[in-house]
């Protein structure tokens, strides 16, 4: 027979053993546990997410979660119920953060049509237009000056003919030729006559770029492009692609021509219409006044013009201020032409060169009583280019907002009333606090959203 013996000591290091055991093997199955609480969340929420809005989606590349599930009524427990239905457990869940497609005056939706041109276009195009925008802003600074310069010698002769108590003649006069159009409106002028204007018209105040709006909560990081350029050319290509507009009108949506909207945000197509070619003529104005100016030929004839006019009412010393007169206004019609010709499908040319000038002085005179020829030149940009000009020199916030604003009304005329831009959620952050043990709980956030 043998004897054994445990001592004191290892019978103290054989408990200590058993107690580091227990506590590894408790503590990985506490860490499992909250591996499993997480995964299921992960899973729930993107879940959640994958019942984006279909139409949206489908039409305009857009990623956006319905937060009313077509209730017309939005609620964030209709979230929380949804997380729940797909398995995230018997936890208690609250939504920390959330950012609602309409929010910072649609910024999400922005980034995600930035991020949907930069995949189908690539950098390449845009780069090239990049160059270009220096142009576009220099044209809008001449137009103000331009116009600035018609004020001011429409005024000196309206002063001088007052002081002389005289009135220049109507009859052969472009000057006034040209006040009468400006009084009337332009669209019966520069809009081709086979061209059918659209009478539809919507409710600005229940649009969401006036009506107020549901807002999130929270902020999260904001994706900015390296260039402020080119984001706005993605944007503006983006709806160059999604938009319907006079040159290619939708007659089952709303509106027919949604790009004039958005540089408009007029409530009928007419008006927005109206003011594109009101824009578009100003933008024309300053490039025409400037070829007149150099042109000799021109403005011999445009003086001889004067001579005429100021000889009738016996007033020789204003033959300078009338020829400058009818330069404003014969440029002014040569702008008109350039429209009428974007508008029925041709191009223009940035800048004016003796070939590709329409407009006679004295075809001038019956601008407005007779439509005349239509150049359709190959050379230049068209209509939707143009349109790129002034969907680039629109504000951000209002551009994106009008977007958005003929989003709603397209999808709401699909699905019905009930949708509202302001109850789509692009990004969300969920805290959860989940029981591991008895007195153990577990608490941790999740952050998923469309990129």
């Amino acid at each position: 027979m043998k004897k054994g013996e445990v001592t004191a000591f290892l019978s103290i290091l054989f408990l200590l053993f058993l107690s580091l055991t227990a506590t590894v093997i408790e503590s990985a199955s506490v860490q499992i546990t909250k591996n499993k609480r997480r995964g299921d969340v992960d899973m729930a929420l993107e879940s959640v997410f994958a019942e984006y809005q279909k139409e949206m989606m489908e039409t305009y590349d857009v990623f956006a979660l319905d937060g009313t599930y077509e209730s017309s009524t939005f609620s964030e427990k209709n979230i929380l119920d949804r997380l729940k239905f797909y398995g995230a457990g018997n936890g208690r869940y609250k939504i920390e953060r959330i950012q609602l497609l309409s929010d910072d005056s649609g910024r999400a939706f922005r980034e995600q049509a930035i991020a949907c041109m930069k995949q189908k276009t690539g950098i390449g195009i845009v780069e090239e237009l990049a160059g270009e925008t220096s142009e576009w802003e220099e044209q809008e600074r001449n137009q103000e000056e331009s116009q600035k310069e018609e004020k001011e010698v429409t005024d000196s002769l309206e002063e001088s003919l007052a002081e002389a108590e005289q009135e220049l003649p109507t009859e052969d006069n472009p000057i006034e030729v040209v006040s009468d159009i400006k009084s009337r409106g332009l669209l019966q002028v520069a809009v081709p006559k086979d061209i059918h204007i659209s009478e539809k018209a919507i409710r600005l105040q229940e649009l969401p770029s006036n009506r107020k709006l549901k807002k999130g909560r929270g902020t999260f990081k904001i994706r900015k492009e390296k260039s402020e350029t080119m984001s706005k050319l993605y944007f503006t290509s983006y709806l160059l692609e999604k938009f319907s507009a006079v040159d290619k009108p939708d007659d089952k949506k709303k509106l027919s021509y949604e790009l004039e909207y958005v540089i408009g945000g007029k409530e009928s197509d007419r008006e927005n219409l109206d003011i594109v070619v009101t824009r578009l003529v100003a933008m024309r104005f300053p490039a025409n006044y400037g070829f007149l100016l150099g042109d000799s030929t021109k403005k011999a004839e445009a003086e001889a013009m004067a001579a005429t006019l100021a000889g009738v009412i016996a007033l020789p010393a204003l033959v300078g201020i009338i020829k400058q007169a009818i330069l404003l206004a014969w440029a002014f019609g040569e702008s008109i032409m350039d429209v009428r010709s974007l508008l029925a499908g041709g191009k223009v040319e940035l800048v004016k060169r003796k070939e590709n000038w329409q407009l006679q002085l004295s075809s001038l005179l019956n601008l407005g009583k007779e439509e005349g020829d239509v150049q359709k030149k190959e050379t230049g940009l068209s209509y939707r280019e143009y349109l790129r000009m002034l969907l680039f020199l629109q504000k951000e916030d209002e551009c994106t907002m009008r977007s958005l604003d003929i989003i709603e009304m397209n999808i709401r005329q699909k699905k019905g009333e009930f949708f509202r831009i302001d109850s789509c959620v692009s990004k969300l952050e969920i805290k959860s606090i989940c029981k591991i043990r008895e007195r153990i709980t577990y608490q941790f956030s999740t952050l998923y959203g469309y990129q």
